[in-house]
């Protein structure tokens, strides 16, 4: 699929384990009341004859618009064998239809400066597109097409069931990440087909056949089996004229449409399992409770008490698992919720070196903790706070109000299922949170999955087998009696898609700058459609400063800034920010470091005072600091079990040595160890005063507001005698090197093809951000088409132009199978070869200006975008009218402009070569092409140093 399921980016999520605090404050906090700031969706509804349900919701405040479809059929509908078939389908549905080549999609969203997706789960699949709203014809004509007109031929049909067992491949070779794309389901559920996983088994793929595909098709995707969805800039008569053409003469099929009708029984006793699997890290648990269906009356009280587990700094599962106890490196939990049963995970991460009994015991305390009294009346009005805050967060897009409605209309049959949950949640009390603890969260009904490397097993253990349950209950896919097989018209007898419309402007956001008399600046966007505020303190002092010996140290540094100041301990600053419902984060990257808020607006007071607390006054205490060392390096940790991941590390390294970029960000586990608490504060010293930092307020604010919380709130801050120059960034670059990191048994490879780049501020940004679209720039760039779309060689491949305040680098990456790794290899080479030597065509290049545009555009929808994007440029030195200059510039680029740029900044002449993987299964290919290339067991890598060992 094109995005993972939800446990599985949960799963995703759990990876990186950098301790950036989540959460965000207050002024002597007192939790408030959750403001009634949500307004209901407002939306049109209608069904056509053929049973289709449109539901439109206008939005003139956007120039863009969001077209989405949902079919009621998800991994749960997959034939007997076929798991992993509706995920499958939905890869096929971006293919051909009898009017629209394959890859159309792409052309009339990626090219015109939109973009598309798509998703499966359990209950679902879904298509979404958001584009330039003068595209909205184009796309409801060819959503139409697909319904109607899918066509499947065998060359397509092989192609993305490679794709997809890539895909596979990299679930699984990521750390945990058969835990949460198989097991969990496995061990979830004993009759039901939810039990099966949404990506399927290679097995299963590969007994797939194009008969299949067709009669999925035909039983599923049909009119009264779809909701479609429209959102954003639109009129509203035109839109109903386009629907009525477009999808009203969609024919509804004769027969009913299948639905599971299996009921999973009550656990009638705990389960259990232990498995060792390789590229674990650390010793993990998780344990399920089932849970009802979404539409259930507990589902508030349900959403509430997760909530109050895990969510932000100040919650029950992080303050006694990560802060107090560190017990583990991660400590979360999450309600799946579905049109059947589903369920509540708790999971434990464990830290470096602490038992995983500790780390389940500490799980089943919280969870009695819950049954056995009631949570306080603070707890419960921050989890309210929280996720209304969330749902503003969600609603902030054309594209998130879509999304809000056409899930529940899918998954509970009613549009306005999501604002009733809203508030339904607001009337949940402390004996409704109890009430469901002691319903649903038994011990007896609970399935626990113990997950640890082998090297962790005593002699003679294999571990427990987690799969499907020969009790699960999966039907065939009966075909209806007759099938129609579209084919691809003859290009004469096609229906072209629409022209677009009159295009619809843009607004760009107008920052207002001004400055206090200690020199700090202060920039203001206002955006009053929500009552939300983005607030970042921006400063110069990022990883580029670390020394040769502390890699990592601007990182921590950051970190510990949200971990106490004079005032508040870590806790306090966690507790007073997130009863308000909003979240603070510190972060550092190569040129800068950061604190930022994200709240309501109501709550925007509150929430200055603590971030000004934070950077003014950090107390970088002791035991906070080795508290956050000790989990920067367990992060490190994972990160070294991922071959993707760990590709990037050492294509950094190949590329700079120990000029600065090179090293790790977030340090090495010696670096991080050699970090003393006054190497901290002398950084933070050096970093953080006010005429090097930026003060940036994107939302429902004035100037006015801004000016008067910044000067109640930084005026005081004090500016050093002399000012402290960052660190210069350029450097002498070593030669290219061709590296082979071996992970045996690592379940894909991670290709990096990286070489030096260029600064943010150099004259060709512009020719190069275009040539770099070219090369790796969405889903029609040409390292896509050549690996993924041509050969399903990977799930994706793309390329990146970091350009940071000195010059960063250009680079070229993927993850496949082991075998074609040499490859892979071979066509960036010669992509990044093909892009200095010719000319790009006029239409190409177009396309890729397109998709840059189009996501400038996207980015500036909401307020942590804007403010994302102005930090940026305040850390690069980049002028603020840049936010008006972007797109002119990207417009005036030629390619003769592209091909110089290709020559000086993708030339693979300069480029390292960096392959992590199972080096058996690759390695005697890659020697013919580099016989120079250095091999480097995993074991013994040593990120530190330039020479990696």
């Amino acid at each position: 699929m094109r995005l993972f399921r939800a446990a599985l980016m949960l799963g995703a999520a759990l990876l990186p384990l950098a301790a950036h605090a989540q959460s965000a404050g207050g002024e002597s906090a007192k939790p408030n009341p959750p403001s009634a700031t949500l307004k209901p969706l407002d939306f049109t509804e209608r069904t056509l004859p053929n049973g289709l349900k449109v539901y439109a919701i206008r939005d003139t405040g956007t120039s863009n618009v969001s077209v989405q479809v949902w079919y009621n059929v998800g991994s749960k509908d997959d034939p007997a064998g076929r798991s992993g078939f509706a995920h499958l389908f939905e890869h096929l549905m971006f293919k051909a239809t009898r009017n629209l080549p394959p890859e159309t999609f792409d052309r009339l969203t990626e090219d015109v400066g939109g973009n598309n997706n798509a998703s499966t789960s359990d209950d679902y699949t879904e298509y979404h597109e958001t584009v330039p709203a003068n595209h909205l014809q184009r796309l409801l004509f060819a959503e139409a097409d697909r319904m109607a007109n899918l066509v499947v031929d065998p060359t397509n049909f092989a192609s993305e069931r490679d794709v997809v067992k890539e895909e596979l491949r990299g679930d699984f070779a990521r750390p945990y990440g058969k835990l949460f794309s198989a097991y969990t389901a496995a061990a979830s559920y004993s009759r039901h087909p939810y039990a099966r996983s949404t990506i399927g088994s290679i097995a299963n793929l590969d007994s797939a056949s194009i008969d299949d595909v067709r009669a999925f098709h035909a039983v599923y995707y049909r009119p009264d089996n779809a909701v479609l969805v429209v959102s954003g800039n639109f009129d509203p008569a035109q839109l109903n004229a386009w629907v009525n053409q477009y999808f009203a003469p969609i024919k509804r099929p004769a027969g009913k449409i299948p639905r599971v009708t299996v009921t999973e029984p009550p656990r009638a006793h705990a389960t259990r399992y232990t498995v060792y699997e390789p590229n674990t890290p650390l010793p993990a648990v998780v344990i399920g409770y089932p849970v009802p269906a979404d539409n259930d009356p507990d589902n508030p009280a349900l959403t509430v008490m997760n909530a109050i587990l895990s969510t932000g700094e100040s919650s029950r599962l992080y303050q006694s698992l990560v802060y107090r106890d560190q017990l583990a490196a991660q400590a979360q939990s999450f309600v799946d919720t579905k049109q059947g049963p589903g369920n509540l995970f708790v999971f434990a991460m464990m830290a470096g070196g602490k038992p995983v009994a500790a780390g389940e015991a500490a799980l089943r305390a919280q969870i009695a903790k819950l049954r056995d009294a009631p949570v306080t009346p603070e707890e419960l009005t921050e989890a309210k706070n929280q996720i209304l805050t969330a749902a503003l967060l969600g609603r902030e897009t054309a594209e998130g109000k879509g999304r809000a409605l056409a899930s529940s209309a899918i998954i509970d049959g009613d549009p306005r299922t999501s604002d009733r949950q809203l508030a339904a949640i607001q009337k949940v009390t402390a004996a409704d949170v109890q009430r469901v603890a002691r319903k649903y969260l038994r011990d007896d009904a609970s399935a626990t999955i113990v997950y640890e490397s082998p090297e962790m097993a005593p002699a003679g253990a294999k571990g427990d087998t987690i799969a499907v349950a020969n009790t699960v209950q999966v039907t065939n896919l009966v075909p209806p009696a007759h099938i129609d097989t579209p084919e691809l018209a003859p290009p004469a007898d096609r229906i072209a898609p629409p022209k677009a419309g009159t295009p619809v402007t843009a607004a760009i956001p107008n920052p207002n700058e001004f400055r206090l008399a200690n020199g700090l600046r202060v920039v203001v966007v206002e955006r009053h459609a929500l009552p939300l505020l983005s607030a970042a303190l921006v400063t110069t002092g990022g990883g580029a400063d670390d020394p040769a010996t502390r890699a990592g140290l601007a990182d921590l540094t950051a970190d510990v800034m949200t971990k106490g100041t004079t005032t508040r301990t870590a806790t306090q600053i966690a507790r007073e920010i997130e009863a308000l419902g909003g979240s603070i984060s510190s972060d550092a990257g190569w040129d800068g470091s950061d604190v930022a808020v994200t709240i309501k607006s109501d709550q925007a007071g509150p929430a200055l005072a603590i971030l000004a607390d934070v950077a003014q006054h950090p107390v970088f205490a002791a035991e906070e600091v080795e508290r956050a060392r000790v989990q920067a390096i367990d992060g490190v940790s994972v990160t070294m079990k991922d071959p993707g991941a760990l590709s990037g590390l050492v294509s950094a390294r190949a590329v700079f040595g120990n000029a600065p970029y090179g090293h790790p960000l977030s340090g090495t586990p010696g670096s991080l160890k050699a970090i003393t608490q006054g190497d901290i504060r002398q950084a933070y010293a050096k970093a953080w005063h006010p005429d090097t930092a930026t003060l940036i307020m994107v939302g429902d604010i004035t100037p006015a507001q801004a000016k008067s919380l910044a000067e109640s709130n930084f005026a005081a801050w004090t500016a050093p005698a002399a000012a402290i120059a960052p660190a210069p960034v350029v450097g002498a670059y070593p030669a290219p090197r061709v590296i082979v990191v071996d992970m045996p048994d690592a379940g894909q490879a991670g290709v990096v093809v990286a070489r030096p780049g260029i600064a943010r501020s150099d004259p060709e940004y512009y020719p190069a951000s275009v040539a770099n679209a070219v090369l790796g720039g969405g889903y029609s760039s040409r390292l896509n088409s050549e690996i993924r779309i041509k050969r399903g060689l990977a799930y994706g491949a793309s390329s990146s132009l970091n350009a940071h305040r000195g010059p960063g680098t250009l680079s070229a990456r993927t993850q496949t199978k082991n075998p074609t790794a040499p490859e892979t290899v071979a066509i960036m080479i010669e992509q990044m070869k093909r892009l200095g030597a010719e000319p790009v065509p006029a239409a190409e290049l177009e396309t890729r200006k397109a998709v840059l545009i189009g996501g400038f555009g996207r980015a500036s929808e909401t307020t942590g975008g804007i403010a994302s994007v102005l930090g940026q440029y305040v850390l690069e030195g980049v002028p603020l009218d840049e936010l008006k200059r972007f797109v002119p510039a990207v417009t005036a680029v030629d390619p003769a402009a592209v091909q110089k740029a290709a020559q000086d900044v993708i030339d693979p002449a300069r480029a390292s070569v960096v392959v992590v993987g199972d080096a058996k299964l690759f390695l005697p290919a890659l020697k013919k092409a580099y016989p120079q290339v250095e091999v480097i067991p995993a074991s013994t890598l040593d990120l530190s140093k330039a020479a990696l060992k």
